[in-house]
């Protein structure tokens, strides 16, 4: 089959590969997926790059975790009439070496979710760690309806998906952006204010927006860097969910600021998520798919051929939405 692969750790134009490799086969429990899509997010391109010092020790890793294609052929245990099935796949470069950057993926048939014959496969490639980690950080510590949700860099990956899972829900959100575009983008998602990011009047903006009460919750992409106005602006008793804390990896934190607000912090990433939650949140996207009730973001897709293009779109981090790569 034709793939890409990394079997040393690099820039991207220097160590990713692309040629023949030996196809895979069902194994028990596995369904066999000819993927068209396969999607590239930061944490492919961090692996890549060296962020799991240990990941190369059995041999080359095939990137990426998200995708999209056709079942092909089934392991023992698992019903033959999964043959033919239209399917996203997600955490498939996870705790194993092969991902989606191929023609075809072996995998955990739980990991191979249906995808609506109204869905694309470039947007089956989008739906595992931008439309997961989004769910979970809404809706982890319950019901978001009447809630007053902060979610930070809407105009994101994650953050565009966030803003519509909470809108939707009943939540009233606010969300911030650097510039028009982005807010245009913020406020098509469902965001009900937009606040600019940028300068020292953040946390009176996003306080004024909240009708000068604060906000029960935050959807942060920042962890770090965004945690003093996060501390400001949260209610006694409120939630910040995070996936991301780039800029500032080691955060201090303001210990008894947040005690005094009982404040609490989840950290999310897919892959630890309970299956429960991932259960859910598979239920959740199969029927906003049938809905066509979700916006997606898709900046480029590229041949299988231009994956160190891909990564480095992502790493220059000038783009809004998925990058996709065609692998059939």
């Amino acid at each position: 089959m034709r793939a890409a692969w990394f079997d040393e750790f690099g820039t991207a134009k220097d160590v990713l590969q692309v040629g023949e490799l030996e196809r895979p086969s069902a194994g028990p429990g596995e369904v066999l997926v000819r993927l068209h899509t396969s999607g590239v997010n930061p944490s492919d391109v961090k692996k890549r790059a060296g962020s799991f010092p240990n990941l190369l020790d059995d041999g080359l890793v095939i990137p990426n975790s998200d995708g999209a294609g056709i079942i092909e052929a089934v392991g023992e245990g698992v019903d033959a009439i999964r043959i033919g099935e239209r399917v996203w796949v997600y955490q498939a470069q996870f705790a194993r070496r092969f991902g989606t950057a191929a023609e075809y993926v072996a995998i955990d048939a739980h990991r191979a979710p249906r995808l609506p014959e109204n869905a694309t496969f470039e947007v089956g490639a989008c739906l595992g760690i931008p439309v997961m980690t989004a769910h979970r950080a809404v809706f982890a510590d319950g019901d978001v309806t009447g809630k007053t949700i902060l979610i930070t860099g809407g105009a994101g990956r994650v953050g565009h998906y966030a803003i519509q899972w909470a809108s939707q829900a009943g939540a009233r959100v606010i969300a911030t952006a650097s510039n028009d575009t982005d807010k245009a983008a913020c406020e098509s998602a469902g965001a009900h204010s937009v606040v600019n990011h940028r300068g020292d009047k953040v946390t009176a903006a996003v306080i004024e927006a909240a009708g000068g009460v604060g906000v029960d919750r935050v959807v942060d992409v920042e962890f770090g860097a965004n945690l003093p106005v996060s501390v400001e602006v949260l209610k006694v008793g409120g939630v910040i969910a995070t996936y991301s804390s780039t800029q500032i990896p080691e955060p201090k934190l303001p210990f008894f600021q947040m005690m005094y607000k009982d404040l609490t912090v989840r950290t999310i990433i897919v892959y630890a998520m309970p299956e429960a939650a991932k259960l859910q949140a598979i239920t959740d996207i199969e029927t906003a798919l049938l809905n066509d009730s979700l916006q997606h973001r898709i900046a480029e897709v590229l041949p299988l051929e231009e994956i160190a293009r891909s990564n480095e779109l992502i790493e220059q981090g000038s783009i809004r939405g998925a990058v996709i790569l065609a692998t059939e």
